[in-house]
């Protein structure tokens, strides 16, 4: 599991300083935008090849399990303070400092790598603990055995996923956009050669049997593992030629880092809550499987429930995190200088363009999510059936899509104001509201697919529930957001997503009695499943943007003046190159 690069709010490069906001907003975001694509283009062949070689079995989730754990762990404990609040820290020293914040990154990553290295040592000694946590009493041992192997071969990566995420961030506030965007593809591709050698060598009958050798799980494991350690490694040239070269400082008494670490102190807490959440979401997962597995209903469990995340979350890393990381830093500066209503009016109109990007999207991945996986998944060790079942969660997902983007989007406003204790508090509130409608959800419906649909769910529902509480909170803290414009464009961007899934499933139904009544191949039934899948998508993307027009949702004329900037910006580059 490779960790996609989230970037910080990051410094403007020198040549934007007599740019219009609009143009770098726009030339940003097409940078990082390209750069994520590309990245979750190679993330999704990642994907398929695990899929390929592992399926969706027992073996596939103990695998997920192990891999998911350094993620999880770096997260818990550092990564998410990084990201929130030494970064934005670490930007103003850059523009107040006379040595330009070179002193304070020196003392910043130096105190990191080394919480980072300990904390790696610890991870790996305590392996068996932590796969523990994430698994349920009834959890096969065999499966759980090799979970534990998995992890001692994952859990190094801590490191190397806080040396990446540290070194982006200096780069990003540096005004160096595209590499830390691109260095994932790298651990895509090895990661990619990794399960395609597995292939190769095992077969794809090794994960439905339920074992795997030892030079299998050592295959897997450093396979996995080197692609990290290469993600990471790879921006070092680049930092060294953007001017930056670190020295190791150990003078961290009176340097600043302590009034960032007391900020931290409640992203460290929002992250242990979304993690305690998370943790449970994953036992039940676990559980779904295993439930499945004794009632010999179709595979389905952590993996299901996390590629088809990994979808859910694809739209939103290509277009909000582009577009609102762009716009951060011209807002965090608004926030400093105290104009608050501007902060909202800034807010409101990212929330109004991002959602006429998202509901469109949203409606087409949930028509199409089961047709979508097969057509991606289906393969190998992974069986139509379970490929299926996992689309069916995808589509599930997509029903707090527009939630999830536009609770981003809010949130990104607390941090411009320097808040990380309130956003805390709503991410206690989401979490209790996720599990209380999980735990009955789940225990309501079969093992398998219908549970992890449950999970599924529960996820979104809860985030329509954190989206109104956040919403209203931050409304109150800015004095406006302009509450009524955006709920206005909001619901009739909805109306228009609506109107468009109907319209996509009236086609769907069509199409599919049409493959089912044909007598061809496997091959040639994807081949009509795939051109189902194009007119589909086509008829609900023209049915929104007409709808949208019909109810005049003018972001949309935002969206095609963005699109315009962003594209004429890669034009001019390439041809300037």
């Amino acid at each position: 599991m490779s960790v996609d690069p989230v970037p910080g709010p990051g410094g403007l490069p020198s040549e934007n300083q007599t740019a219009s906001p609009g143009s770098v907003v726009a030339r940003n975001s097409a940078l990082m935008a390209t750069g994520t694509i590309v990245s979750r283009i190679t993330g999704i062949g990642r994907d398929i090849a695990l899929t390929a070689a592992l399926g969706f079995y027992l073996v596939s989730d103990a695998y997920s399990l192990g891999n998911s754990l350094p993620t999880m762990v770096y997260i818990l404990v550092i990564g998410g303070a990084l990201n929130a609040v030494f970064i934005p820290q670490l930007v103003r020293r850059m523009k107040d400092d006379a040595d330009d914040g070179k002193a304070y990154a020196d003392r910043l990553l130096t105190i990191t790598a080394t919480i980072l290295l300990v904390l790696s040592i610890a991870a790996v000694a305590a392996a068996p603990w932590i796969v523990d946590l994430y698994t349920p009493a009834d959890y096969p041992q065999a499966e759980y055995d090799l979970a534990v192997a998995f992890a001692r071969l994952f859990l190094p990566q801590i490191f190397f996923y806080g040396v990446y995420t540290m070194l982006s961030q200096v780069l990003n506030a540096r005004g160096h956009f595209g590499m830390p965007m691109f260095a994932p593809i790298a651990n895509n591709v090895i990661a990619i050669t990794t399960f395609v050698l597995f292939i190769v060598i095992a077969g794809t009958s090794a994960a439905a049997d339920g074992a795997l050798t030892t030079d299998q799980v050592l295959l897997l494991g450093i396979g996995t593992t080197l692609g990290v350690v290469v993600q990471a490694l790879i921006l070092i040239p680049v930092l060294v030629r953007s001017g930056y070269a670190w020295r190791p400082r150990f003078d961290w008494r009176d340097s600043g880092l302590g009034k960032a670490a007391k900020l931290a102190a409640w992203t460290v807490a929002l992250v242990l809550a979304n993690q305690v959440a998370y943790l449970f979401i994953i036992r039940l997962a676990a559980q779904a499987n295993v439930n499945a597995a004794a009632s010999d209903l179709t595979a389905a469990g952590i993996t299901t429930y996390q590629k088809a995340h990994l979808v859910f979350m694809l739209p939103h890393s290509v277009i909000t995190i582009s577009i609102v990381t762009a716009l951060l830093p011209s807002l965090s500066r608004v926030a400093h200088a105290g104009l608050l209503h501007d902060v909202g009016r800034e807010l409101a109109r990212a929330m109004r363009v991002v959602s006429v990007l998202i509901v469109p999207i949203a409606a087409v991945l949930a028509v199409n999510g089961a047709a979508i996986a097969v057509l991606l998944f289906g393969y190998g060790a992974a069986t139509p059936e379970q490929a299926a079942t996992m689309g069916v969660i995808v589509s599930i997902f997509m029903i707090g899509l527009p939630a999830f983007t536009l609770f981003y989007v809010i949130l990104r406003g607390f941090y411009a104001l320097e808040d990380t204790r309130t956003p805390f508090f709503i991410t206690v509130a989401f979490s209790a509201v996720m599990l209380a409608l999980a735990f009955p959800l789940f225990a309501m419906v079969d093992g398998g697919g219908p549970q992890v649909a449950a999970l599924a769910l529960a996820y979104s529902l809860a985030y329509w529930v954190g989206l109104v509480l956040a919403w209203i909170i931050l409304a109150r803290r800015l004095g406006s957001m302009e509450t009524g414009r955006t709920v206005w464009a909001l619901l009739r961007t909805l109306i228009a997503g609506l109107i468009a899934a109907g319209a996509m499933v009236l086609v769907t139904v069509a199409g599919l009695a049409r493959i089912v009544d044909t007598e061809a191949g496997d091959w040639q039934t994807r081949v009509l499943l795939l051109l189902v899948v194009i007119l589909v998508s086509v008829i609900g993307f023209a049915v929104f943007g007409l709808t949208a027009w019909a109810l005049r949702v003018r972001e949309v004329g935002d969206v095609l003046s963005l699109v315009r900037r962003m594209t004429g910006r890669l034009t001019s580059r390439r041809s300037g190159s």
